[in-house]
C-alpha cells in the first residue's frame, strides 16, 4: 500500500507540483522567495515555542520565544530572519515531536495521500498541528488558501535540487526517501543530536509488484 501511494504521490508532485513550483522559483525574485521563506518559518517558530514548552525544554523555548519576539518586529512580521543573524539557533518542533519527547514511539511507517511521508506518531499529531497552523486562524476562506498555496509551493520550491538529486541517484526512490524522512524525523527529535541509530520502525511487508516480499 506505502509504495502504491507513493507512485500516486510521484504523479502528483511530477504532473501540478513540480512544474508549478519550477515556475515560481524561475519567475519570482530571490529576494522575494527568500522573504516568502522567512514569513512562513517565523509562523512555524511560534508553533515551535509552544512545543518546546510543553516538552519542558526550557532553553530552546527561550530561544524559539527570542526568534519570533526578534523577527515579528524588526524582521518586519518574519520577513527578514535577523534572529539567525544574531545566531539564535531555530529548534523546530512539532506535535509530533512533542509526542516523541513524551516517550511515544514512531510506529509503523507510513505514506499519506497527498501529504508524503509520516509515521503513525505524526499521523496522530496531524489534527493538532492542522488546528493550531497560525495560516488556518484566518476567517476569510480566500486568504487562509492563498496562504496555504503560498507556503506549499515555496516549500516545494526550497526542494526541487534535493528532488533532483533523489531522482538522479536513487536505485529505489521510495527507500530513499523513507530512509531520508526517518533519519531527518530523528534529527529534528533529538535537535540535531541524535543517538546510535535505533531500528527502523515497523512497516508493512514491501511488496513488488507480484506481491511477493522485496
Amino acid at each position: 500500500m506505502n509504495r502504491s501511494v507513493f507512485s500516486f504521490n510521484d504523479k502528483v508532485d511530477r504532473i501540478v507540483l513540480k512544474p508549478v513550483a519550477t515556475a515560481y522559483r524561475n519567475v519570482v525574485p530571490d529576494a522575494v522567495q527568500k522573504g516568502v521563506n522567512n514569513f512562513f518559518g517565523n509562523l512555524g517558530d511560534v508553533w515551535s515555542t509552544v512545543n518546546n514548552a510543553l516538552a519542558g525544554r526550557r532553553q530552546e523555548t527561550g530561544d524559539s520565544i527570542s526568534r519570533v519576539v526578534v523577527n515579528s518586529t524588526v524582521g518586519v512580521l518574519g520577513i527578514f530572519d535577523v534572529a539567525s543573524d544574531m545566531k539564535i539557533p531555530r529548534h523546530k518542533a512539532d506535535f509530533g515531536t512533542t509526542l516523541g519527547r513524551w516517550g511515544v514511539k514512531p510506529g509503523p511507517y507510513v505514506v499519506l495521500p497527498v501529504l508524503g511521508p509520516a509515521t503513525l506518531r505524526e499521523v496522530a499529531a496531524l489534527p493538532v498541528d492542522y488546528k493550531a497552523s497560525l495560516t488556518n486562524q484566518f476567517t476569510e476562506a480566500a486568504t487562509r488558501d492563498t496562504l496555504t498555496l503560498l507556503n506549499i509551493v515555496s516549500t516545494r520550491a526550497r526542494y526541487l535540487g534535493a528532488s533532483d538529486t533523489a531522482d538522479g541517484a536513487a536505485l529505489d526512490a521510495y527507500s530513499f526517501i523513507r530512509d531520508a524522512y526517518l533519519q531527518r524525523q530523528r534529527y529534528i527529535q533529538y535537535d540535531g543530536n541524535p543517538p546510535d541509530a535505533e531500528p527502523p520502525a515497523d512497516e508493512e511487508p514491501d511488496l513488488n509488484d507480484n506481491g511477493e516480499v522485496r
